[in-house]
This record gives structure tokens, sequence and C-alpha cells, in this order.
């Protein structure tokens, strides 16, 4: 039975690989949007572009991330930009501050003193923030953001042309749970695939490791990344090396050690202090005005604070100045650096904070820092760097990485490392959660005094800095009924005061199950092993409880039933994808402890794996264990996952048969029979029967989940913020579709105006036919003006239509006129040339003739027709007026040229592959004239050449052929020396008939 299983399964396996490689008919073409607090950079990757940033219209290579909503009409970029300065209340910039935040989050209340302008009220369903435009116009910061998304996504498709639907998105590594999920909102309304929300400073990480893959080594590498952006500052320790992998060998990976942020520290701030320093120098100038209260001077004033900044980067002084920034007074001031960095010198003692952050979180100090290199654009400003100089200690700054499209660029690298459409050189990323995650519950315990109470338990899930993507499993051993547990953020001491109030909620979610006590009623005979809660932190960083199970097992001494044949066949292909290792239905299904803590551990050393395994078989004291599985490289877990939750929906229940001898310790005991080495296959019939098993029974719980942080959106909320997005769109191309329209009928009018009085044009043209086109031309402009404005685009592309009609046979005799020229050329050198080639070949010797007499005459034919028709049509054309319809026309003229060209090349390709024919020689000796020499066909006239040396000659020229046939070439079997003779005389003949029929 085996070998025959053998054979199928290998059948099967190259079928599996074939589907797994099959070409997607869908778009391949992959994207990252790098959305930073200012301006966001797009990057894409599609077949024969390889990593490559977007140009947005403007042609430049980052976006501001603005937003502009004004009644019906709605910019982004530079042109929202433009209009925060001219109607500062309907431009929205920095939203992403107020994703995932309740109304009473300190962040919102310093969004709202930075932007007074804008109306903030609460959404009374989440309890969060909403922008209120007008009593009936209001959108959420997710709404914000979908927005910016879709736009970049458009930017994108364009510069791709192709449609892109997946993508992989920065965000700061700071954001919490709630804000990750507003992100991942905020793209599924812009109709976005994400393949990964990926940390901006574990982006810039990778690209910075992928264009140096040859420098990492066996030898870990330590490098410091200081990002100062417009909105925050992070710092971030990564360790480079190569470790071995299972399925690729040796390659490069990126670890995340420690993180440190500052989540107000940047180029904004600095910005702020700046112009609010300019509003003190212009009400200093004019006592008698404030200009803050104007929100547009402001506005002007923070855009040339910005440039202020960027000048005093690189020079001592600058002077800021502003034409009609308040009642048409102008604004001018001196501003040195030194006054900048005076306005600015508390947030400069706050640079070296995230540094000693992100070295306590590594436990590792400056020493062991082998470089670190600057990222952001605030980082540019000098004070800034002599502060973070002085702090680290080093010799000097690395600035060896581009600072403004390193994310963009390590981004979309991972984007296409996760799509199916690329293959890339493996890099390992090996992210960190920042903030630690645990698992609260409580439950009645006796005391001594035999008196009961309650007891509160913590559970580690996610340690602070904890690798993620991995799995985790929280094993609850005393309980027999319904309960409920809480899911919380760790200790979070390590944030201060005002970091932990703008984190917001503590509390994630609050977990109640359903049918525990029900599980243990139906399954009374078999012994609990307990309710095992399946958690999951994604690539993105978020968290999710996959399921939760109630485990039974028992004895039994029933005989194995026969494994079918499709069973084994899929046995024997996960065998071959696994590596020999348990079966995938085993490992799915079945929710062991141990068998999890192997899972977890396979990338790891045996000796700590049985370590592991032996602290997960003992029970801890609280009653309570946990396990954790890790996630598996992609092509394992990934594909494994949704069978065993299709099996485990559809059955409910897992049963495994186990021995009751394996030990829990040893996890290779634990593998089934029909997964184990081949002794364990070679046992008898008998002692399966005798021998006992242990049954195991998996048991779903339902599960009731309430989000405490901040609450997710409804289905119906979100389809709702889906389809009103997808409105905006539609409106915003209608649009564009109706202004291209307008546009277009202008411009007609205004061309055709001017082209009527243009000489060529009223050649051909009577005074009539003139004031005819210019009367309806009048008659459109006057419409535009007075009710164009107004018109639907269906309405201005019929209008455009009829100009055109009427303006075609103007247009059509000015451009045949144009062409006549050039076309009527290159007929007369067509011609003539043809004539030259017809005399000469007409004039090569009959013996050398390569052409026969039907060709030469077809080709003559063709130019005497073609040169009458020209000479006729011509003579017609003349005694018509430059007002009538030509009949000489370009296009027949073209079709002429193509005629006899088509003629003259035949000939010509036929010379060009022509043999040359053996010379004729009068005074011919025959050869051995007495042994009966068979002479050629007298049809063919050839004599046969009868020295060597001519009959070398023409071998040499003439190319291979097969042997003549018998019926050409008469052999006498007494003519042996003329054998070479009667050769030279068949193939002589055979190229005269070749050529006869060429």
């Amino acid at each position: 039975m085996a070998p025959s299983m053998a054979r199928l399964g290998g059948w099967a396996l190259p079928w599996l690989l074939l589907f797994c490689f099959l070409p997607a008919a869908d778009p391949v073409a992959v994207m990252s949007v790098d959305v930073g607090s200012e301006s966001m950079k797009i990057a894409i990757v599609k077949p024969g572009v390889p990593m490559e940033i977007v140009l947005n219209k403007e042609s430049r290579r980052k976006t501001p991330v603005a937003v502009s909503l004004k009644e019906n009409e709605r910019l982004f970029g530079d042109s929202a930009l433009g209009m925060s300065i001219r109607t500062p209340k309907v431009a929205f910039r920095y939203f992403q501050d107020l994703l995932g935040k309740r109304i009473d989050n300190p962040h919102v209340a310093l969004y709202q003193s930075r932007f007074p302008e804008h109306e903030l009220v609460k959404d009374e369903t989440r309890q969060t923030v909403i922008f209120k435009l007008s009593p009936t116009i209001q959108y959420s910061p997710e709404e914000m953001l979908g927005m910016v998304l879709n736009y970049s996504r458009g930017l994108a498709e364009e510069f791709a042309e192709q449609p892109i639907k997946d993508a992989v998105i920065t965000v700061p590594a700071y954001f919490n749970q709630a804000e990750r999920r507003a992100v991942l909102h905020a793209a599924r309304m812009a109709d976005l695939k994400v393949l990964q929300l990926i940390n901006d400073n574990t982006a810039v990480a990778l690209n910075y490791g992928v264009f140096r893959r040859k420098d990492i080594n066996a030898t870990a590498q330590n490098i410091m990344f200081y990002d100062m952006g417009a909105g925050s500052t992070v710092c971030t320790i990564v360790a480079y090396q190569t470790v071995k992998t299972k399925d690729s060998g040796t390659q490069p990976q990126l670890q995340i050690q420690g993180i440190g942020f500052d989540r107000t520290l940047g180029g904004l701030e600095m910005e702020l202090r700046l112009r609010d320093y300019l509003a003190k120098l212009f009400n200093e100038q004019h006592p008698s005005k404030d200009v803050r209260k104007n929100p547009r001077a402001m506005a002007k004033l923070l855009k040339e604070a910005n440039r202020l900044k960027t000048v005093l980067s690189a020079n001592a002084d600058h002077m800021a100045q502003i034409e009609g920034l308040l009642d048409d007074m102008d604004f001018k001031a001196k501003v040195s650096r030194q006054e900048f960095e005076d306005l600015c010198s508390d947030l400069f003692k706050r640079v070296p904070g995230p540094v000693q952050q992100a070295l306590s979180s590594a436990a590792m100090n400056m020493d062991g820092i082998d470089q670190v290199i600057l990222v952001g654009g605030a980082t540019r400003v000098p004070k800034v760097q002599e502060v973070l100089l002085k702090a680290v200690g080093k010799e000097e700054l690395g600035k060896n990485i581009n600072a403004d499209e390193a994310a963009a660029m390590g981004a979309v690298y991972q984007a296409a490392a996760l799509s199916k459409a690329f293959k890339v050189k493996p890099f390992i990323v090996r992210d960190a959660a920042v903030f630690p995650i645990q698992v609260e519950f409580t439950r009645e315990v006796e005391e001594d005094d035999k008196s009961r109470s309650l007891k509160h338990n913590k559970r580690i899930l996610f340690q602070r800095m904890a690798p993620y993507p991995q799995r985790k499993v929280i094993t609850f051993n005393r309980y027999t009924d319904d309960f409920e547990f809480y899911v919380n953020y760790g200790d979070l001491t390590f944030l201060n005061q005002d970091d932990l109030r703008v984190f917001g909620s503590l509390n994630l979610t609050t977990v109640r199950l359903k049918g525990v006590g029900d599980s243990f009623k139906k399954h009374s005979d078999y012994e609990s092993k307990g309710i095992k809660a399946h958690f999951n932190m994604d690539e993105s960083g978020v968290l999710s409880l996959d399921r939760v199970e109630s485990v039974f097992e028992t004895l039994v001494e029933d005989k194995l039933e026969e494994e079918s044949t499709l069973t084994k066949l899929g046995n024997t292909i996960s065998s071959l994808f696994g590596g020999g290792g348990p079966t995938p239905e085993t490992g799915e299904n079945l929710t062991d402890s141990v068998q999890e803590e192997e899972e977890s551990l396979a990338e790891t050393g045996k000796e700590e794996q049985g370590e592991k395994q032996d602290q997960k078989s003992r029970t801890v004291d609280a009653g309570e264990d946990q396990g954790q599985e890790k996630q598996q490289p992609s092509g394992q877990t990934e594909t494994a996952s949704p069978k065993a939750d299709s099996q485990r929906k559809e059955e409910g229940e897992k049963l495994e048969p186990q021995s009751p001898k394996e030990n829990r310790e040893n996890a290779k005991e634990e593998e089934p029979s029909k997964s184990s080495s081949g002794s364990t296959a070679t046992k008898t019939e008998e002692e399966k029967i005798k021998a006992p098993k242990k049954q195991k029974l998996v048991h779903e719980i339902t599960m009731e989940l309430d989000v405490n942080d901040v609450p997710d959106l409804e289905e119906d909320e979100l389809k709702s913020s889906m389809k009103k997005l997808q409105d905006l769109t539609i409106r915003d191309i209608e649009k564009q579709e109706r202004e291209k329209s307008a546009n277009s009928l202008e411009s007609f009018i205004f061309e055709t105006q001017d082209k009527l009085y243009q000489e060529e044009y009223q050649f051909v043209s009577t005074e009539e036919q003139r004031e005819e086109i210019s009367k309806k031309l009048s008659e459109a402009s006057s419409w535009m003006e007075e009710e164009g404005y107004a018109a639907a685009t269906k309405e201005l592309k019929d209008k455009l239509s009829e100009l055109k009609k009427l303006c075609r046979n103007l247009f059509f005799r000015v451009e045949e006129r144009r062409k006549w020229p050039e076309r009527l050329a290159a007929l007369e050198s067509l011609l003539n040339h043809s004539t030259i080639f017809l005399r000469g070949a007409r004039m090569i010797p009959e013996s050398d003739q390569i052409f026969t007499e039907v060709e030469l005459s077809t080709l003559e034919k063709a130019i005497n027709e073609t040169t009458i028709w020209k000479n006729e049509t011509l003579a017609e054309q003349n005694k018509l007026t430059p007002a009538e319809k030509p009949v000489l026309l370009s296009k027949d003229i073209e079709f002429k040229i193509a005629a006899l060209d088509r003629e003259v090349q035949y000939l010509l390709n036929k010379a060009k592959f022509a043999k040359p024919k053996p010379k004729r020689e009068k005074n011919a000796t025959k050869t051995d004239s007495d042994k009966n020499t068979t002479a050629a066909p007298e049809t063919e006239n050839t004599i046969p050449p009868t020295e060597g040396k001519q009959e070398d000659k023409l071998e040499d020229i003439e190319p291979a052929k097969e042997p003549p046939t018998a019926e050409k070439v008469p052999i006498d079997d007494k003519s042996g020396s003329d054998s070479g003779s009667k050769k030279e005389k068949a193939e002589a003949g055979g190229e005269s008939r070749k050529n006869d029929e060429l």
C-alpha cells in the first residue's frame, strides 16, 4: 500500500506546484505609501520597473498630505496646500494625529489649538473626532486618510499605466492597536488591499539593509536610525546579521532591538513657534492690528515659517517677507539662526530622549552601536545634529541614506516580497511590539481557612519588544463553566504621564466565552485538557483572537480504521512540504500545548525546545497554562490555517488517537503513527488492536468580543463611508471630464477663428464658406459665455462635434494640400528608380538572366499604369478650384507607391537570393569520351565543366544540394571515372530548372 501511495503522491506534487505558480490575471503592480505628517512618498514596482518613486502631477517626488473640501470641489497635494492659504477653513492637514483617539484625548486639544479654524465635534457612537464642515457635511479622520490613500493610488496607477490594488502602508512605530486599526479602515475605504502595515522605522532599516547585503555577515551590526520628521521623532536600534533558514539557506536578517519616540517633537512644532514669533514682530510693527485673529494671515505666516526654517539651516540669518499679509499691509523682518534656536531651545533639549529610550528598551549602551544614521527632514536643522552628536558620543552622524524616500523604498521592497507576482532576494524582517500585551482574568480560590475569595491573575501575552508576526496560546485549566477574560496592555511605566494620557485606554478587549459548561456536559466521559485561546499578532502588528477551544482527552482500545487513499495522499504531500514533520491536519486541528510549543520553537535549538516543553507540561500554581505558536515561514502556516478553519467549521470536532505510553514532555512521541518513522509503520495488526490510544476531542467555544479602547467601525458604517468616498471620486471624475470638454470646445473655437484668417485656409475656401463657419463659431462662443458654464458634459461634447462636422471639409482640403508635395515627390522618385531598374534588368544577357519575361512585363505594366494614373489625376485636379473637393488624395498616392514598391521588391529579393549559372566554354574538351559519358538534356543547353579548377570554384559558390536522383543522372556501371563529370551536368541542369521556376 505504501509504494502505491508514494507513486500517487509523486504524481500529485507537480500539479500542486503548477497551481502555485500559475500566472494571475489581475494586475501585478504593487505600491507603497509612506504617509508622513506633512508629506507622503509613493513608490511602485511593476514588471520592468524595479522600485521607482512616483511623480505627482507637478512632477515632484513628494506630495503634501492635504485635503481641501470646498462645496463641489475637492483638491489634494499642492493644490490643497494653496487652498489652505486662501481658505484655511476648508483645507485639512496633519489629521493623522487624530486617528484612533477619543474626543477627550490631549492630542485632540493640541490639534484644536494649532488649527483653531477647524470645527471638531464628537462622534456620539464611537466617542471619536469628526471634522464638521457644515450642518450636513462632516468627515472622520479615517475618511480623510482614505481620500489621501485613494488619491495616492490614482497617482501610482497613472505612473504605472495599469490598475493597482495591493499596497504596503507605513505607520509610526508608536501607533497602538486602535491607531493601526484606524489606518486599516481608511485603506478599506479607499478600496486598497493592504499587504502589510509596516513601521516606518522598519521600512527605513529594510531599505538600508537591502542595498548593503554584502556587508552583512554572521557578526551582528547594530545601527541606530534617528528619524525626526514633521510631527514626531523615533529612534530605532536595528541588528543586522545573516541567519540560516530552513528553506533559503543563509540569508540576511534585521531585528528591531530597541525603540524610543517622542510624539510631538518634530519640524511642525518648530515652524509653529517661528510663526508665532513672526506674528509678534508684525503686531509690534502695527500696534493697531492683531494678526493672530486672522486665520488666513496666520496660514501665510506658517508657510513663511516653513521656508524660513529651511533657509536658516544653511544661512546665519534671512529676511522674512510677505506681501499683503493683513489689510494690504506688507510684512518684512530679519530673523537670525540664533533667534530661531532660542525659540526652540526646550525642543532641542528633548532630542536625546528617544535615544535613551531606545537604548533602555534594547538593554544596550552606545558602545554597542556601530553607527548612527539620520532620517527625516527635521534632522537637517544644524542644532538638532549638534545636540544629537553630543548625546550619542560618536565622531560623526551617518547621512548615507535618502532621508525623505528611504521608508517608501523599503516598504515597496516589502510589497514586492509579499506579492505573488515578483520574486525578490529574501531579507528576513523581525519587527518588535513596542507596547506589551497581557491577559487578565479572575477566579475563585480557596484560602487556608477554607473560605473562598476572588483572585486576579495576569499572564503576559507579548512582552515589550517581542518579535512579531507571532501566534500564542493561553490555556485556562480551572474553568468548567462560562467565563470572561480581558486583553489589556501590560506594564507601560516606561512612558511618562503625558504619553500615557495620549496613549488612551489601557484596556483592549473583553472576551466572553459561551458554551464552556455545555461542552463539559456533552463530553463528561472525557478528561479536560483546558480551554485554549489562540491569539495572533500579524505582520501589521494588529492583535486578534482567532478562536477559543475546549480540549478533551480519553483512552480507547478501538482498532484504527484504514486510512482512505485521499487522506494518505494528503499526508504524503503535506509531509513533502513540511519536511517530514507532523502532518498539517494533526498540527492544525489539535490544540495540544506541546504541539503548539513545538511549532513555536521551529527556529530555535533543540535544547531550548525541550526546556520550554518541560515548562509547558508543568501545571502553573494559578491553574493556568500558557503556550505560544510563532508564525511559520510563508508557505506553511499561511496555507495551512485556512484549511484548519474550514475543517473545524464543517466538522465541529476532531478526534485524534494517541498511545497512552507517549510522554507529554517528548514532542516526537506525540506524533501519530502515520507520521512517525518507518519502524513505527511496521507495527503488526495485533499490536494496533491491543495498544490503547489517546483520543482527543476539540470543541469550539463561542466568543463575544467587546472592544474597550476605540470601537471599530460597524460594517454598515464602513460601507457608508466607502460609498461616500466613491461618490466624491465619481463627482471629481465627472467634474474633470466636464472641464476637459469645456476646455476642448473653447480651444477649438479660438483656434478655428484664428485659422480662418490664415493664408492656406483662405486659399482652399470661399468667402461664403468662411462666413458660415465664422458665424457658427461666434454663436458657440456667445453660448459658452452665457449658458456654457452650467451646461452638462454631453451638451458640451455635442456642441464640439457639431462644429467639427461643419469645418471637416475645410480642414480636409488643407491637410491634403500639405501632404501632396511629399507624397508626389516620393511617387516620382519611385517611378524613376523603377524605370532604371527595369532597363538594367532587360540588358542582362540571356545566359545570365535570372528574371522571366512575365516578371519583367508585370513590372513594366505597373510602371506604365502608375505613370498614366498620376498624369491623368494631376490634370483632373488642376481643372478644379481649390475650394472644391480634391480628386488627388494622399491615401491614393500612398496606395500606388505601395503597389509599385511591392513589384520592385519582389524582383530585388529574387536577385539577392539567385544562384549564378556556370559559364559556357566554347572549346570544351570531353574527358574519356570512349567511356560512354552521359550528356545533360538538350533543353537545358548546359555543358559540364571539364577542368578541376572550375569544378572547385563552382562548389565553393553553390550551397549544398541533395544528391541528384537516378532519373536525372543515369549512371553506367562502367563509367567509374566519369562520375564526377556526370554529377556536374546534373547539378547544372537542376540549377537552370530552379531558375526557370523562380
